[in-house]
């Protein structure tokens, strides 16, 4: 058995150690990867997961249904106040504005063939005019003046109406200086005056006559405009109204499974305020629908074709005075025969009257509005039995006799004429009433709701909040 040596001495000198090979180093190590940088998340995610995890505990859920609750009846009541108070300015535009436009536009044309019939009717008079005629006149302009003055203080800068306006106060001084002209030539026995009248009723008859037509037209376009915008239910208030009924009603029948409780008094106040401001909402709109839609019929419509037959009265009287004035040289051909132009035009006119009498008559309510439509068709017949009578001896030649039963004292087409206007202002004021009347009740209905709404929304709000409040400080 050998033993290795205990020393440990070097070796001799001279020896070479054996040389060792390298040796492969450990495989280098890759840097580490730096780590990814979380994503940033949005305030809405944030929120959303808030909300998910409120979600999940009894409190949570009960905070989210409070908060949905305050902010549907607070939107029902904004919405109830903003869409009844829309329609409370547009009732009170019906009644206040256009309403009154309307019929002013119709006294201005009424005013211009009025005083057109009067500058014919003392014209036929000769040197002899009567001062009732004369003052009729100026009367007349004057109010047809008047009435452009109101209606260019309400006409929309750069309307067609403003427009309208500027034409008609431009055509007047015209119209004006041609009746005076007419005048002072018959006066001296000049026949040149009778052109002149019917210059004048050419230019009253083709330019004045339809832009005041026109601007009637489009003031009465503003009223249906204003009652198309007074009357359509608010739908998305009602809809609204209904979905925070049934939201408040889900939420008290849940609290009544999960405590057994049946009245939770912060929601039963917040669902008696809704339930007042919706029951107030739908039957106030239909008080006042019912209101406005009444005030359209029996008083819009029947002022339409009352004003209508007004007008073709004052233009039939002024065709059968200018027929005397023309004495047959205005003539109009109508299929192949040749007739008078100013008695086909009364003919027309007559037939309008007619018309318009029979859906006046038709339109009225009562015995007040009946009585002088009747009126007014009993002197028409009457005036189209003396006109026949006097055209009859005008075409026989027997003009002093046809200007008799035109413009004389007794038994003259002039008294029928007056009668019908007469009888036809009565009845125009009659509906005018009726329609102020049942106007009123319809703006009336909405008076106070727009200010309800708003504060009993608030405080169905409050009491939504004060409810779902009470039944989170049991976790408490």
């Amino acid at each position: 058995m050998t033993h290795p040596p205990k020393s440990s001495a070097a070796p001799p000198a001279g020896l070479a150690m054996p040389a060792v090979p390298p040796q492969p180093g450990p495989p280098p190590v890759p840097p580490a990867a730096a780590p990814a940088p979380l994503a940033r998340r949005t305030a809405f995610a944030e929120g959303a997961e808030r909300l998910r995890t409120a979600a999940t505990t009894e409190p949570g859920r009960l905070r989210i249904i409070g908060a949905l609750l305050a902010l549907l009846v607070v939107a029902f009541g904004a919405v109830t106040a903003w869409q009844t108070s829309e329609r409370a300015a547009a009732a009170d535009d019906v009644l206040h504005r256009s309403q009154p436009l309307s019929s002013g536009a119709a006294d201005i044309y009424r005013s211009l063939a009025d005083a057109n019939t009067a500058a014919s009717s003392g014209f036929l008079a000769g040197g002899q005019e009567s001062a009732d005629s004369r003052t009729r006149y100026e009367k007349d302009i004057q109010n047809a003046a008047s009435g452009l003055v109101t209606a260019a203080a309400n006409a929309t800068p750069g309307s067609p109406s403003e427009a309208t306006i500027a034409k008609l106060n431009g055509l007047l001084p015209e119209y004006k200086g041609l009746i005076e002209r007419a005048r002072t030539y018959n006066r001296q026995g000049y026949p040149v005056g009778g052109a002149y009248l019917r210059y004048a009723n050419e230019k009253m008859q083709k330019e004045m006559l339809p832009a005041a037509e026109d601007l009637y037209t489009k003031e009465n376009q503003r009223l249906d405009a204003d009652y198309g915008d007074a009357t359509p239910y608010p739908w998305v208030a009602i809809a609204l109204g209904v979905l925070a009924l049934a939201a408040l009603g889900w939420a008290q029948h849940r609290t009544y499974r999960r405590t057994n409780r049946v009245l939770n008094h912060g929601l039963v106040a917040a669902t008696a305020a809704t339930a007042v401001v919706l029951l107030w909402l739908v039957v106030g709109h239909a008080v006042a629908r019912s209101g406005l839609d009444g005030s359209y019929q029996h008083g819009i419509r029947s002022l339409n074709y009352l004003h209508d037959a007004r007008i073709a009265s004052l233009k039939a009287r002024g065709n059968e005075n200018l027929s005397l004035v023309a004495r047959g040289a205005e003539t109009v051909t109508v299929d192949g025969k040749q007739y008078d132009a100013y008695y086909y035009d009364f003919d027309k006119d007559m037939t309008a009257l007619g018309k318009g009498l029979s859906q006046a008559e038709k339109l009225a309510d009562d015995q007040t509005g009946t009585r002088p439509v009747k009126a007014a068709e009993g002197n028409m017949a009457v005036w189209k039995k003396r006109h026949t009578s006097a055209r009859t001896e005008d075409e026989n030649g027997n003009y002093q006799q046809a200007l008799d039963k035109v413009i004389g004292a007794e038994g003259a087409t002039g008294e029928c004429f007056d009668s019908v206007d007469d009888n036809l202002r009565r009845a125009i004021d009659h509906e005018q009433a009726e329609f102020k009347q049942a106007a009123v009740d319809g703006r009336d209905a909405m008076t106070g709701l727009p200010v309800g709404a708003a504060v009993l929304a608030v405080l169905g709000a409050a009491g939504a909040v004060a409810g779902i409040g009470r039944r989170l400080s049991e976790y408490r």
